[in-house]
């Protein structure tokens, strides 16, 4: 039993990691969200609600280059910055298709009953996770064998 668990981590490890260090960035990105909006700022303010997603984002984007470059895709580039461009500049891609694809979804087709929010909310997650897995390890962490 315990041979085939190995065989599967060896061959699925990767997503196995990236799975772990995802739920691990949502954490990071949902408390520091929880801990500015519950101590230093206010969410019925629309900027200081604002400021704190782009400061969780942050946090959370920097976590996640740390992370995927040490864990998932062990990465030996010793282009620092321009890895860190092209993580940053994807994960930029892949906020944006989540902001049309939302957009699309529930307030042009009006999708925006509770139900299907939630429901185009993990379609959306889903295609984002996705998709973030793909440009890193093909674009980002392509050539982490330099």
């Amino acid at each position: 039993m315990m041979d085939k668990v190995i065989k599967l981590y060896h061959k699925y490890g990767e997503i196995i990691r990236y799975i772990i260090i995802g739920g691990l960035t949502t954490a990071v990105s949902l408390i520091t969200k929880y801990i500015l909006l519950f101590t230093i700022l206010d969410a019925k303010n629309p900027l200081e609600l604002q400021i704190s997603v782009v400061i969780s984002w942050i946090l959370s984007v920097s976590f996640a280059y740390i992370t995927n470059r040490t864990f998932v895709f062990q990465s030996k580039s010793e282009k620092i910055i321009k890895e860190i461009s092209m993580f940053v500049s994807s994960r930029i891609v892949t906020l944006v298709l989540e902001a049309i694809l939302s957009w699309l979804f529930i307030t042009y087709l009006q999708l925006n009953s509770d139900f299907y929010v939630f429901i185009v909310t993990i379609f959306i997650q889903f295609a984002v996770i996705v998709l973030n897995y793909i440009l890193s390890k093909f674009i980002v962490f392509s050539n982490k064998k330099q």
